[in-house]
């Protein structure tokens, strides 16, 4: 019975040892070892979502940045107004495409970027032309006679739903208050053209101020309005009278195309020269002369053809974008 019992004891013995030995081997023991459970795939968080949204939108910010453009005093145009960038507003964007957590470029929100430099930041100078950039022109109406094709000029503008700027001549405003109101009240812009239409490159300073402050007063009392933009009489300027009028608050505007209408060409003849000339900037002078009356509407067409808008000086200058998608 003894020898039987220890027969027993090293049976166990070898037995523990050989099951030892096979769970040591590695072959045997990936035979031996369950299959793990695959690993589950993470579901994807808002997280992730938001990231990849994000990512999207600043890519597309990325490739649609336009950078603004400072004024500067050009070489050959004086002075030149800048014109705001454009850049995509990266929060506002989310905000509006994070409900669907998709990306849609109509949801794309736009900002736009102001120039370091302004019109205001240059020394004062004459304006021929907007911003080259900005596809609008305006119409400089020059006003010191011409009384009967006022109401037909106005007609055209209304009819486009167009606004000018009208610089006033102030011995012509206290004559005819009533149409210097109804250019005014068509919501019209008004600016100086001096008193009595004088030669300022031959007036002192003294002189040119009394012209250019005298045209003012009489202005404010008539239409309530404070000009901001003056026009000197035919053109004649130095830079004595563009000192004198931002002493008084105004800029100097002078013009990008002449209608010389004036010089009473054929309307036709005058429309021809001048639609070929415009481009985005323009400032087209005119009067209110019977070539304008006649060949106004043919220009608002000619020009708008090729696709600037029309706006008054203010405007023009405004380093606003036209179109903040563009």
């Amino acid at each position: 019975m003894q020898k039987q019992k220890w027969h027993f004891i090293v049976f166990v013995c070898l037995l523990m040892l050989t099951f030892g030995t096979i769970m040591e081997n590695p072959y045997m023991n990936a035979f031996l070892t369950p299959k793990s459970t695959p690993a589950a795939v993470p579901a994807v968080s808002a997280g992730n979502h938001q990231d990849s949204l994000l990512k999207k939108i600043e890519v597309f910010s990325k490739k649609h940045e336009i950078k603004p453009i400072d004024a500067v005093n050009d070489r050959v145009w004086k002075a030149t107004p800048g014109y705001n960038g454009l850049a995509v507003d990266i929060n506002a964007s989310y905000q509006k495409m994070k409900a669907k957590h998709k990306f849609n470029e109509n949801d794309i929100v736009y900002k736009e970027v102001p120039p370091t430099k302004s019109l205001s930041d240059l020394p004062p100078s004459p304006i021929y032309r907007g911003n080259p950039k900005k596809p609008m022109v305006a119409l400089l109406i020059n006003v010191a006679w011409g009384n009967e094709y006022i109401p037909q000029i106005l007609k055209v503008l209304n009819k486009y739903n167009i606004k000018a700027t009208f610089f006033l001549d102030g011995s012509w405003v206290k004559k005819y208050p009533d149409l210097a109101m109804m250019i005014s009240e068509q919501g019209h812009e008004i600016g100086n053209h001096a008193y009595s239409h004088p030669d300022l490159k031959q007036r002192s300073e003294q002189e040119t101020f009394n012209e250019l402050k005298k045209t003012n007063d009489v202005i404010e009392a008539t239409l309530d309005v404070k000009p901001k933009w003056f026009a000197p009489p035919s053109g004649s300027f130095t830079q004595q009278t563009v000192n004198v009028a931002h002493k008084l608050g105004m800029k100097t505007i002078l013009w990008t195309v002449d209608t010389v209408d004036w010089k009473k060409p054929q309307t036709m003849e005058m429309v021809r020269r001048v639609v070929p000339r415009t481009t985005a900037g323009t400032m087209i002078l005119m009067h209110p002369t019977k070539p304008v009356a006649e060949g106004l509407e043919q220009i608002i067409n000619g020009i708008q053809e090729k696709g600037y808008k029309f706006g008054t000086v203010s405007q023009l200058m405004s380093e606003k974008r036209i179109d903040p998608l563009k």
